[in-house]
């Protein structure tokens, strides 16, 4: 096995001595909830997107040994679980679904007419990212929802940075004209 024992997590400086099966516990503690809504913004369904979930880290498992450490963990996660998504949306099992939950976790907030207009306000910039392209949604996702820079965008997506900024400046005019048409600005 690659040395694993040089593998960080996240909220830890130090390194952590563990075998396989419990790294990948600590990986999927780490990332999982991030990586089933990631898959969600690419399948628009959680039944689909928990079953995803469960094969990337069934990936990331058996790629354990394989992890050359030339990036961070989390991004070698992204990258199979990208890939992953893509390959299923090219697949015979890929139907499109209406959105039943929203992608954005929800927040506090005082009354309820306050808590009604702000999760109806979600619940339509959630649909309307689902509705662009892919190449525009997984940008937006990446970089608004999961906080990632635009260099960790390009080592995750394989495009330039370039090329990823116009994305993301495309696909937020796309969302802006939406939300004007619908009234939602």
């Amino acid at each position: 096995m690659k040395n694993l024992t040089s593998i960080t997590k996240p909220s830890e400086a130090v390194p952590i001595r563990t075998d396989k099966t419990e790294l990948l516990h600590l990986l999927m503690d780490d990332y999982g909830e991030e990586i089933k809504r990631l898959v969600y913004a690419y399948t628009k369904n959680w039944t689909h997107s928990e079953d995803l979930t469960q094969d990337i880290f069934l990936c990331v498992y058996k790629n354990l040994d394989t992890f050359q450490q030339q990036s961070s963990i989390k991004t070698w996660i992204y990258r199979i679980a990208i890939n992953k998504c893509k390959d299923f949306l090219r697949s015979w099992h890929y139907k499109k679904t209406i959105i039943s939950d929203i992608i954005l976790p929800s927040e506090k907030e005082n009354s309820p007419e306050t808590v009604y207009l702000h999760s109806e306000r979600k619940e339509a910039v959630s649909q309307l990212i689902l509705q662009l392209p892919v190449k525009y949604r997984e940008v937006i996702v990446l970089y608004y929802f999961r906080d990632l820079t635009l260099e960790e965008m390009t080592e995750l997506l394989g495009a330039n940075v370039n090329t990823l900024k116009s994305r993301l400046q495309r696909a937020k005019k796309r969302l802006a004209f939406k939300l004007q048409y619908k009234g939602e600005m």
